[in-house]
């Protein structure tokens, strides 16, 4: 059995970087995928989705240097879920990628020069 991913998408905030008490380091991003299709109208829909990915260690550090709000990156990892009961007392449940490998495919600014409806005219 294998669990992988693989994500292709734009970084939605800037990376979050905390330190455990045992000196490891963890980065937390969100990313956004988006897929386009015509519904039964004929009209063009796209949705999105987002991604909780976390980074542990090296790939965190590099992550946190190198990664900025609208950058598009590709993430190669595995799902996790997550529950928990919260403070009130209400079930709660989650899903994030643990990344093992990330690729920077454009820096921020080119990014969002790229993407769809923010094209620079000319």
């Amino acid at each position: 059995m294998k669990n992988t991913v693989t994500l292709v998408g734009y970084v939605g905030n800037a990376p979050q970087v905390r330190e455990t008490q045992a000196g490891a380091t963890t980065t937390r991003l969100s990313l956004a995928t988006s897929r386009s299709f015509r519904d039964s109208e004929g009209n063009r829909q796209t949705e999105t989705e987002w991604h909780r990915i976390t980074c542990f260690n090296g790939t965190g550090k590099s992550v946190a240097e190198h990664v900025a709000k609208g950058a598009m990156i590709m993430v190669t990892g595995r799902i996790r879920y997550t529950r928990w009961t919260d403070q009130s007392g209400t079930e709660r449940f989650g899903c994030e990628i643990i990344a093992s490998q990330l690729d920077f495919l454009s820096r921020a600014k080119e990014a969002v020069a790229q993407a769809p409806g923010k094209r620079r005219a000319g």
